[in-house]
């Protein structure tokens, strides 16, 4: 019997899915990173789920608010819908890195509540993002960490970080993804 549970893509915000703009609070700076949208709408047809995970500390340290952060999430979710795709979820942690909560990446509270909300199956699943905190957060949840070199990316690669797949871009990693989900069938 098949488990009820799925694979699943949670991806990255800044640097990944859209240009990153520091403590992005205003939604006229949403800027997706070109083939983004298309490669998200293809998982959609296939039925894979994709959701956000994304640390925002700009709340935790004052510099934005948690409706600033939700204007800029509609702001992405109209240009998703724009070239007919969309989220699954969208998961943010509102705190400082020093205040020690079990969200922010590359703690796993991000992942998991994911996966209990979209039944996701973690040890199935794929971690996108550009910076050691990405790949980390793959690695404490038993997914495949995945790197893409916009964003920090490539300052990340060069700084050691292993994951276990390198793409130049969010595009060309939901398009191996795509594939080997295929494959797996």
């Amino acid at each position: 019997m098949k488990s009820a549970l799925r694979p699943g893509i949670l991806i990255d915000r800044d640097g990944t899915l859209i240009e990153d703009r520091d403590y992005l609070a205003d939604p006229a700076g949403v800027q997706l990173f070109p083939g983004g949208a298309e490669a998200i709408a293809a998982m959609n047809r296939a039925g894979v789920p994709i959701a956000l995970v994304s640390n925002q500390s700009g709340i935790g340290r004052g510099y934005f608010t948690e409706a600033d952060l939700a204007a800029v999430e509609r702001r992405v979710q109209e240009v998703l819908a724009a070239a007919g795709a969309r989220l699954d979820g969208l998961y943010h942690c509102p705190h400082a890195p020093e205040a020690g909560c079990n969200c922010r990446k590359p703690a796993p509270g991000m992942a998991e509540q994911a996966a209990r909300e979209l039944s996701l199956d973690l040890s199935r699943s794929f971690i996108i993002g550009d910076k050691r905190a990405d790949v980390e957060l793959g690695r404490a949840v038993g997914a495949i960490a995945i790197l893409v070199r916009t964003g920090y990316g490539r300052e990340a690669e060069a700084n050691g970080v292993a994951p276990d797949r390198v793409f130049d871009d969010l595009t060309a990693a939901l398009a191996w993804v795509l594939k080997r989900l295929g494959e797996e069938g």
